[in-house]
């Protein structure tokens, strides 16, 4: 016999779980006396916040491909985690959020903190349950394992009422994960996938999702490559290809470029695998007709509920990603021009003036695309300042980023945290604006007691800058509740163990980042930044400007 908390922890040991974040809960009590029999197989990263930890187990997922495991206490501390589950949610990341609940005797009562979790979380996760019986927890825990995998990842919330961790069960433990052969297309289909690529004029791949192995990024690298095809990603999954390759054109995102619109916009088949397509990939659903698009599209998903969710395909295909990149051969067409002028396109994305600012992030990033390490990873949050680590960073086949597709601010630092915590020989950094470092701040105590060592750059405006160009571009010169006083960001830094720099000059960034990756201890540099240098190629004054010009000629017809 063996109580459900036991029961709970040796079936997800079984499972090939290994971490847990979490901040500390009474409805979970017998969860954390479990952990201590499992002889370090499941440790529990301790967080200063549910939206931090949860924040961390949607990265986890996002990275490894595995379920990220959060725990957090019942009501505060679920709705608090809610930020990291429709994160997690946005970017088909695994993730499994147990939470606490009152007793099953309490139920329906509105008992100290309840919630009816299937009614909160219901339209955010992918499956929310609540276990009432002790001797199903293994069943639903092999159930959500699997729905988190399964289709197109995702979370899943599992409500655990005190009396159902703490009652003694027969029940067996979880032996391992269910074995599960990823769905692959058929000859027939494969086919005619070559057929309407082979009598195309302008092709184009654009790829998603997270869920991809190396070999199927790989295979669906050297398909591109070996027939010429250019290749976009989609938003915030431009590290799940190459950068590097030839094929490569650019991220089809939040601030898309007029060429990668062109692409879009002028392609006569898309090849889409493992694509969503959320609004800010398709421009606001302008890019291509809803519900009929003017291109061909062939979409290719997982999930069967993702074809046709928005457009009707002209071939709709439910495989895995990377089943079905294996099954891919190159085909051969007049395209080569499309293909050369879209990574030429991409390559002059790079090309920069120097930027109204006391440290210029344009010097800086280059600089980060010299000195960082081939398997790098890269974390942000929200805000204007993403546009550095998602337009100007370059990604190659090792590297990965971390961003929400939710643009959830705050994501940025638990994510790094997290990232060092599953890879703690690699080169973690973060970018987070001032605005967006303060959401999660806290969490660099998490990273002192974990020993996780990421390298933060705090983007230091003094504004919440997203905010900020919109009030300049609808409402010129009325600023209001935009500007930030900010603390000691260095000084904050320090007290919670961290190295900490204020770097005032871009000329002295370069030394300053080489302290900060040679530190033990992790490192925070707080980036003097102008409120002018908003975005890469027009200034808060040109914005401001442009709108003024506009209002006038308005207010003049």
């Amino acid at each position: 016999m063996r109580n459900g908390g036991q029961l709970l922890v040796e079936s997800l040991v079984a499972l090939g779980a290994i971490k847990g974040f979490g901040v500390p809960g009474e409805s979970y009590l017998a969860v954390l006396d479990a952990l201590h029999d499992t002889q370090g197989r499941l440790d529990l990263v301790l967080c200063r916040n549910e939206g931090g930890a949860a924040f961390m187990a949607a990265a986890w997922g996002k990275l490894t491909g595995q379920p990220g495991l959060c725990f957090v206490t019942r009501g505060p501390g679920a709705t608090n985690a809610a930020i990291g589950i429709h994160s997690a949610m946005q970017d088909s990341a695994p993730m499994i959020v147990f939470v606490g609940q009152v007793g099953t005797d309490m139920r329906g009562r509105e008992a100290f903190q309840e919630l009816d979790y299937r009614a909160v979380f219901g339209t955010m996760a992918k499956w929310a349950v609540e276990i009432d019986q002790a001797d199903r927890i293994p069943e639903i825990l092999s159930r959500a394992w699997t729905t988190a995998l399964t289709g197109r990842p995702g979370p899943v919330v599992v409500a655990l009422p005190e009396d159902m961790l703490t009652s003694l069960t027969a029940a067996a433990p979880l032996t391992g994960p269910v074995r599960l052969a990823e769905p692959a297309p058929d000859a027939a289909t494969m086919a005619e996938v070559r057929a309407m690529l082979s009598a195309a004029r302008r092709p184009l791949i654009l790829i998603g999702g997270c869920n991809w192995t190396g070999g199927g990024r790989a295979a669906l690298q050297g398909f591109a490559e070996g027939s010429d095809i250019p290749v976009v990603a989609a938003f915030r999954y431009q590290d799940q290809f190459d950068n590097f390759s030839p094929a490569y054109a650019g991220e089809a995102g939040v601030g898309m470029p007029a060429n990668v619109k062109r692409l879009l916009r002028e392609a006569d088949v898309i090849l889409a695998i493992n694509a969503r397509f959320g609004e800010m990939t398709t421009d606001g659903y302008t890019l291509l007709a809803v519900p009929v698009p003017g291109q061909k599209l062939i979409h290719v998903h997982a999930s069967d509920r993702e074809i046709g969710k928005v457009y009707r395909p002209v071939l709709g295909i439910q495989a895995g990603p990377n089943a079905f990149a294996a099954a891919l051969v190159p085909v051969t067409g007049d395209w080569a021009g499309w293909r050369a002028r879209a990574r030429a396109d991409w390559e002059a994305g790079f090309e920069l003036g120097p930027q109204p600012s006391p440290v210029d992030m344009g010097l800086v990033t280059a600089h980060l695309r010299e000195v960082l390490p081939e398997d790098a990873i890269l974390a942000n949050g929200a805000g204007n300042f993403t546009v550095w680590p998602n337009k100007f960073y370059k990604f190659g086949a090792r590297a990965r980023l971390l961003a929400p597709q939710s643009g959830a601010m705050g994501y940025g630092v638990p994510a790094a945290i997290a990232a060092k915590v599953a890879y703690p020989d690699r080169t973690a950094v973060c970018f987070a604006g001032d605005g967006d470092f303060q959401m999660t701040c806290q969490e660099l105590g998490t990273a002192m007691q974990a020993g996780a060592q990421p390298v933060i750059l705090i983007l230091n405006n003094g504004t919440y800058g997203t905010i900020r160009a919109h009030q300049e571009r609808n409402f010129p010169a009325r600023v209001s509740g935009t500007d930030l006083q900010n603390p000691d960001f260095v000084l904050l830094a320090q007290s919670y163990g961290f190295h900490a720099e204020r770097v005032e000059r871009t000329e002295d960034f370069p030394a300053a980042f080489a302290r900060a990756r040679a530190s033990r201890t992790g490192a925070v540099l707080d980036l003097a930044i102008s409120a002018e240098a908003l975005t890469p190629r027009q200034t808060l004054s040109q914005m401001r400007d442009a709108a003024l010009a506009k209002k006038n000629r308005t207010e003049n017809q």
